[in-house]
């Protein structure tokens, strides 16, 4: 029972005929996850602002950043395959509302206990993305749907970026409530939108929720992800460090053997066998750690004070406005990378995407002293991350059938997910392995990061390598079911 109750088809006459409704369609999906995206990065430039303020520790504040992303990475499969099942515009309501209660919770939040729940609240909204590139999939007309996704994966990027730049800002001017009441506002937009904006889907797949596999790959990545956000802190050779990587790592492999064996699973893992799958995940966790080591190495180069020889001395806000060409740059180049792939299909914008990502940290490794090589490599990572975010979606909607966009959708935003922790988790270990006498990070601490990360920018280039070309991909969907095929591409000239 796998098939979809409706085609995909079905959907798209009534907004195809009204540009307006699908332009409003896409708006509030994009604030929902443009909310989402700077609620993931926001808190953490100002960790030890909101520590100070709330009476803890910078290692106990820390557990807001984890609490967000244990809770996105466990509900986004989740979420994204109820969506699949009982309708996506009824669970994304549900989603922007638990992210509207968790961000008013948090602008009040008297405590770090209050405000790390506040937190698991926003983090359930990770579905947004999966939900909205499915819902695009069903409502929109055809040739749209490659550039509104580009639009959409892009934004997961910007907001991002919005959230380091702005934190500073924000924080020196307002006070840390401000980083919840501000996105309050978006967020609220997007709910409305949802509710009195947008039509359920005729497009479902009918089954129940694999309650068992549900449980199983909580264990699994709770225990990965609080291992890798952890590991720091707790060290990495540490009894609990390790017993919990262990634990995570079975339970996944388990959660493999079950999913095989269900009629209904969470997530089809055979989906993963898939060329087009598998290799686009890969991409994600990769370009997912690259995103976040720039986001860790550039603000933290900036900001070390000029006396150490190594820093530029900026304020937490000047930082910010140097990683805005990294942020127009994704606005410019997500929505390019949809034309492409209308063009070319996604491997091309893939590819394109995650060499401009090597070159983004080739460049600062090996030389990193004037502004303009720190601005340049913004300006290279904003492109590559914009085209290849983009390109990763619309690789994901070729290679499944319609009915299985939430969950292959989810998983490849789980991957990302992961890969930022890994990414934030192995670029912090590397700067605070080579620090000075008086703890600030050496010159070599920055070119080994950046070198960390244009090595797993490579592995990124070859996942994308190995993604189907456009033709091949076809015959592939073709074969696998999948009906509403984007128009052939422009061959090559």
């Amino acid at each position: 029972m796998s098939h979809p109750t409706a085609e995909a088809g079905v959907a798209t006459a009534p907004l195809a005929d009204k540009p307006a409704a699908g332009r409003f369609l896409v708006l509030y999906l994009s604030l929902g996850g443009l909310a989402f995206a700077v609620l993931q990065s926001l808190v953490a430039p100002t960790l030890p602002v909101i520590a100070k303020d709330l009476g803890a520790t910078t290692a106990d504040a820390s557990w807001i950043l984890t609490a967000y992303l244990l809770s996105a990475s466990v509900l986004t499969p989740v979420l994204g395959r109820l969506g699949d099942m009982t309708g996506k515009r009824r669970v994304l309501i549900g989603v922007l509302t638990a992210l509207a209660v968790g961000t008013l919770v948090a602008a009040l939040a008297p405590s770090l206990p209050v405000l790390v729940l506040a937190r698991v609240l926003q983090g359930s909204a990770g579905a947004i993305l999966p939900l909205s590139i499915g819902i695009v999939r069903d409502e929109l007309p055809r040739e749209k749907v490659s550039v509104t996704v580009g639009l959409l994966s892009a934004i997961f990027g910007v907001g991002a970026g919005i959230g380091i730049v702005a934190a500073g800002p924000i924080v020196e001017h307002l006070s840390w409530h401000w980083l919840f009441w501000l996105p309050l506002v978006l967020v609220a937009i997007a709910l409305l939108g949802a509710i009195f904006g947008m039509k359920e889907s005729p497009v479902r797949t009918p089954g129940r929720l694999d309650v068992v596999g549900t449980a199983i790959l909580t264990i699994g990545l709770v225990s990965v992800l609080l291992a890798i956000s952890k590991g720091e802190t707790w060290g990495w050779f540490e009894g609990k460090t390790l017993g919990l990587f262990g634990l995570g790592v079975v339970a996944l492999v388990v959660f493999v053997l079950v999913e095989l064996r269900v009629s209904q699973p969470l997530i089809d893992v055979r989906l993963m066998t898939n060329r087009g799958v598998w290799a686009t995940d890969v991409v994600a966790l990769a370009l997912g750690f690259a995103m976040f080591g720039t986001f860790l190495l550039v603000p933290t180069l900036l900001e070390l004070p000029t006396t150490s020889g190594v820093g530029f001395g900026k304020s937490v806000s000047e930082a910010g406005l140097f990683l805005l060409p990294t942020v127009l740059m994704m606005v410019v180049f997500g929505p390019l990378s949809g034309l492409l792939d209308r063009r070319y299909g996604p491997k091309v914008p893939m590819t394109l995407g995650t060499a401009l990502v090597v070159a983004a940290f080739a460049l600062p490794a090996v030389v990193h002293d004037q502004l303009w090589q720190v601005v340049g490599s913004g300006v290279l990572t904003g492109a590559g991350i914009g085209l290849a975010f983009a390109a990763m979606a619309n690789a994901i909607i070729e290679a499944v059938p319609p009915a299985q966009t939430g969950e292959a959708s989810g998983v490849n935003a789980i991957s990302r997910t992961v890969g930022s922790s890994i990414g934030t988790a192995v670029v912090a270990a590397v700067i605070t392995s080579h620090t000075t006498a008086d703890g600030l990070p050496t010159d070599q601490a920055f070119t080994y990061g950046f070198w960390v990360c244009a090595g797993v920018a490579v592995l990124a280039v070859l996942a994308s390598l190995a993604v189907p070309s456009a033709r091949r991909r076809r015959q592939e969907a073709r074969a696998a079911g999948v009906t509403d095929l984007p128009a052939e591409p422009h061959p090559h000239h």
